[in-house]
């Protein structure tokens, strides 16, 4: 059985993503200890809430989560999880772990926020993670989506009033910026092939 950390930086969500991850085949650790998260063949960085304050949190353990990435190590950010992997946001002060270039934006004009609900998903870049997903309904709750310097990072995006990166993939590095956790059959799906992918 294949191991993950759940990096625990004081912010909402954890506890459901943990049971998930071990329906979908997972051993997993709620951590904040470095050597945990660097023993482990996979990291989660899941969240809900605010980004300076999940910014300030993650600070202590940026660093070890760098160096499992480093390591070859998967590791899959879920929702404010997602937005982590990016340099900054317009949420409010604090850095991200840089992993992808860009920042995080609020949705504009007239769209209600936060978007919340069932949504599809379009795959546009070959992921192993996506496979058997495309069109497929998740589940969001979120007023502000990634916006990647690097499109090619995009493995999906999703339609709300903007077609929004709602997906990325690079290298051993995975977002959603929905809830696989909270998607039924087609979130469980996800993480199942994110398990079959760490165990390779």
């Amino acid at each position: 059985m294949v191991s993950a950390s759940i990096i625990d930086y004081k912010v909402g969500n954890i506890f459901s993503m943990n049971q998930a991850l071990n329906q979908a085949g997972f051993k997993t650790v709620i951590t904040a200890d470095p050597e945990q998260i660097r023993g482990s063949d996979a990291v989660i960085l899941p969240g809900v809430g605010n980004f300076s304050v999940a910014s300030r949190n993650l600070e202590p353990l940026a660093e070890f989560i760098r160096e499992a990435v480093d390591e070859g190590v998967p590791l899959l950010g879920s929702c404010l999880g997602m937005q982590l992997l990016f340099e900054r946001s317009d949420e409010g002060d604090g850095d991200g772990l840089g992993f992808m270039e860009g920042s995080v934006v609020r949705f504009s004009g007239s769209l209600k926020t936060p978007h919340m609900g069932w949504n599809t998903l379009q795959v546009v870049k070959d992921c192993e993670l996506l496979e058997g997903l495309d069109g497929e309904y998740m589940y969001f709750v979120h007023s502000y989506y990634p916006q990647p310097k690097d499109d090619n990072v995009t493995a999906a995006v999703t339609d709300y009033g903007v077609d929004f990166t709602s997906m990325v993939a690079k290298d051993n590095i995975y977002g959603a910026q929905f809830h696989p956790e909270k998607s039924g059959p087609a979130g469980f799906r996800l993480l199942e092939n994110f398990a079959g992918m760490v165990k390779r």
